[in-house]
């Protein structure tokens, strides 16, 4: 099935019912890769562009409907935009998953050559820096999750019980040591120095089950997941899970120092799903609070404050980040009743939203083998890069968005 890539404006105009005004010119997604692979880049809070904006990272599979065994690799490679997006492979990987490939990245320290991934080797789970110049490699003692804006730390989790607690977001392939432990004091949150292959544990399970805790911790497994550094890398997010009874999970959002120190919880009203940092000290996370429900909501890092982001005109939960000059936010949507998914672009100033596509999601395709939009942008913020299997192939797409956002 072809992409429908109309764009719509939706205003709030002086609180009254919003409109939606369907525009006549709008940006068309061009696949920049394709079969008879499968590609996709994964999450998106990572810019798959290179500093020069010619080349693109993402992954090649053979297969697309089912998850990876611990047999299965995936090709790491460059896509040429300048060479009619020819693939040119340069790696293989295999601790990969669907939702967040293998945290495939340009690291700023020479974001024009070095890049970042994981890798599984014998008994333990590893990070490998390439040169993809060179093709030297460089390889660290644990996988990386987040890796910092300057390029020199990361903090990072297991992946063996993410892999048991959220199937397609750890890798398969090795068993978790801390299985049989609800919240293991010897497990947790890591840290890592890129340059000497330094590692510690700087938040323990255990240590953040004692911290607000309450009756529903109790008795059930806990796991972390989704950690990013802020703007200027002085503290990072994650998010603490635990087991519900009818097989979910409960969520709260902390901050804390690089070194695990001064931990902070900014949310704990029981869901807490995707976010974005909007400077060093903001946080856009679609959250529940209590008191309104669902929502998106700007919080404020070690202070009780927060306010709604795009009432009445964001309202279910996507894969946000902000644009590089933080005047947009770009997200996306779950499948509607017609397996239907939306891209979507919003600016908070004045409420503008526009829709830039909407695209068929094959039904599949589902649970953790699903294949989300996850919309990332160019480092220039004139582009959007997405996954999508709308066209029965699972492959990446590139949207260019410059006219868009320069309207006033």
């Amino acid at each position: 099935m072809q992409s429908v890539c109309l764009i719509f404006e939706k205003w709030e105009i002086r609180g009254e019912r919003s409109i939606i005004i369907m525009s006549q010119g709008h940006p068309t997604a061009q696949a920049v890769t394709s079969g008879p692979g499968h590609h996709f880049f994964g999450y998106y809070d990572k810019c798959p562009w290179d500093a020069s904006g010619r080349y693109m990272l993402g992954l090649e599979t053979t297969f697309m409907d089912r998850p990876p065994t611990p047999d299965d690799t995936a090709v790491i490679g460059l896509i040429d935009t300048a060479s009619d997006n020819r693939w040119e492979p340069i790696a293989e990987t295999r601790a990969w998953n669907w939702q967040q490939g293998t945290m495939l990245r340009w690291l700023s320290s020479a974001p024009d050559r070095l890049i970042i991934y994981n890798d599984r080797e014998e008994d333990r789970f590893i990070s490998v820096i390439r040169d993809v110049r060179t093709g030297d490699t460089r390889k660290l003692p644990r996988p990386v999750y987040a890796v910092s804006h300057d390029g020199r730390l990361a903090v990072t989790l297991n992946f063996a019980r993410l892999h048991r607690t959220s199937p397609g977001y750890g890798y398969a392939g090795l068993p978790d040591h801390w299985a049989e432990e609800n919240c293991p004091d010897k497990d947790g949150i890591y840290w890592m120095d890129l340059t000497t292959g330094e590692e510690r544990l700087i938040i323990s399970l255990a240590q953040i089950v004692r911290i607000r805790p309450n009756p529903t911790m109790q008795g059930v497994e806990h796991w972390f997941n989704h950690l990013l550094f802020n703007s200027d890398d002085s503290r990072f997010l994650f998010l603490h899970r635990w087991r519900r009874p009818d097989g979910g999970w409960f969520t709260r959002m902390f901050t804390a120092d690089p070194d695990g120190s001064n931990i902070y919880c900014v949310s704990d009203h029981e869901m807490v799903s995707h976010f974005d940092w909007r400077d060093e000290r903001r946080i856009l996370a679609w959250a529940r609070r209590h008191e309104v429900g669902d929502r998106y909501f700007l919080f404020t890092d070690r202070a009780d404050e927060r306010e709604i982001i795009g009432e009445g005109v964001l309202t279910t939960d996507g894969h946000c980040s902000y644009s590089p000059d933080r005047h947009w936010i770009l997200t996306d949507t779950y499948p509607d009743q017609e397996d239907m998914r939306s891209l979507l672009l919003y600016r908070p100033a004045d409420g503008r939203r526009v829709d830039i596509g909407r695209f068929f999601s094959p039904s599949k395709l589902k649970g953790e083998i699903r294949c989300d939009l996850h919309p990332r942008w160019s480092r220039d913020g004139r582009k959007v890069c997405f996954d999508s299997a709308h066209e029965d192939s699972r492959q990446m797409y590139v949207v260019d968005v410059g006219k868009v956002i320069s309207r006033p």
